[in-house]
Order: structure tokens, then sequence, then C-alpha cells
């Protein structure tokens, strides 16, 4: 990414915490490669079409997601009809689950002392008796991208909550249903979607020929749990070294290396 000034670099890539400036988890992960993105660009018809596709993507998420942070700290929130199938779908699985969460540690910003980031988190909550991270996303899938930042999130917290055992991402998306053939349709940026059908081994190619008769919109919600992250904390600081790198212009001006 360009930058057009070391104040723009500062505000946009990381935090000043306590007079300090910290980079950001989010962006340095953004230095990996990521394909999905790429194959989503090759997908549209020239870069200003994904461009307005993925800010208006972006938008729809971050309506859902600020939602459902203030369900999360005991609020009641309006619900724009739009993404009401989404938070309904999340309402029955947060009782379903009885997930637990603190109000205080939620949308918390945490930094890393000895490694020098920071980042904000979503939540910590208590699910099935474990104790952990709670990172919500509303893609149409879980990337395994994610448990780099997750595992930014724990490292951070480790010397504060001891009984930290888990980290947890909550997937939280709508779509239709095709009462065929069973392929999903989803409409998120304007753009239409359509995933044929997995039997287990591959996709169902014959649904392609499939006239869809799509269900109402329904709510998506998805909870995957990884326990184990202390390789994805060293790739994680691998991707540091890297973005340190690519940065090292406007990191050296901060002071930061």
């Amino acid at each position: 990414m360009d930058y057009s000034s070391l104040k723009n670099f500062k505000e946009t890539a990381g935090y000043d915490i306590d007079g300090v400036w910290y980079p950001r988890v989010t962006k340095i992960v953004d230095i990996k490669a990521k394909p999905a993105l790429y194959r989503f660009y090759a997908e549209m018809n020239n870069f200003n079409e994904g461009e307005a596709v993925k800010k208006q993507s972006a938008s729809e998420g971050t309506l859902i997601h600020e939602i459902v942070e203030k369900i999360l700290i005991g609020e009641k929130p309006q619900i724009d009809p739009s993404v009401s199938p989404a938070i309904e779908a999340f309402l029955r699985f947060l009782e379903e689950k009885n997930i637990q969460v603190d109000s205080e540690h939620v949308e918390k910003r945490i930094v890393h002392l000895d490694e020098r980031y920071a980042g904000t988190l979503d939540s910590l909550a208590l699910i099935d008796g474990k104790f952990g991270v709670l990172d919500i996303k509303t893609s149409q899938a879980i990337y395994r991208d994610y448990n780099l930042q997750t595992s930014a999130y724990m490292s951070a917290l480790q010397n504060d909550f001891k009984n930290l055992q888990t980290r947890w991402i909550l997937r939280i998306d709508q779509i239709k249903n095709c009462l065929k053939c069973k392929a999903t349709l989803r409409e998120k940026g304007g753009r239409k979607k359509i995933k044929l059908p997995w039997n287990g081994k591959s996709y169902d190619y014959k649904s392609k020929t499939c006239e869809h008769e799509w269900s109402e919109l329904k709510g998506d919600v998805e909870l995957k749990e990884f326990p184990c992250w202390q390789e994805d904390f060293e790739a994680f600081l691998g991707a540091k070294k890297l973005w340190e790198w690519e940065n090292e212009y406007w990191l050296k001006q901060i002071g930061y290396l």
C-alpha cells in the first residue's frame, strides 16, 4: 500500500498507545499473499469494478459486525432489515451454544510490548467450558490467514490471562439455498455468486445446468476452534519481519526501527 505522508502511515497502519506507536496486527497480516482475493479480482470485468464490490461488501460486513458487538455487550441495537437473517441466525446460535462474553473485552485494544504490535480484539469468550479469543468474520469462508491474526492476539494476552486456552473464528453470513440442487447463492457487495454443492470429495458440476429455485435469504453461522496457536504465531512474526522490511522508510522516520 502507498502512503501519502508519515501522518497517513501512522494513522492507517498503527496505533498510538501511551505515547508509543505500534503497528496494527491486521496491517501486518496484509503482507501475506491472498489467493482468494486474486481470484476475486480475476472474476471482475476490471479493477475499478472489483474495488467497488469490495468496498460495498466491507460496508455490509461492518454493519453485521457492529450489530453483533452491541449484542455481545448487552445492548439491543436496531437491526437493519438487509442483515436481519444473519443477525437472527447469530442470536439463535448464541443461545444454543450459551456463549458467555465479558463486555469489558469486546472491541478491546491490546498491545504486545515485547514484540511491539497492537490490535483490536473482537471478544474474549467462554464457550463449552473453554476460555479464549473469539474473532468475528463476515466472509464466505474461514480462511487460514485468520490464524495469523488470532495467534497474535493469543500471544499478546498470555501474561494477562493465565487461563486463556483457545481461540475461535465465528463466521456470520447470509445466503440462499437452491431447493433443487443444494447450491448456494451469496449476494454481497452487489455481486451474486453461486457456490456448487460439495459432496465431501468434489463439487457437483451437474448443478451448473440446474434451473435454480432459490429459498428465502437465511443466516449462515459457523464456529471453528483453533486451539494450537504457537506455530501460527511464529508465522505471524515472519510476516511482521517482512512487513517491517516493506515499510522500512516510514518505520525509520517514526523511530520504530
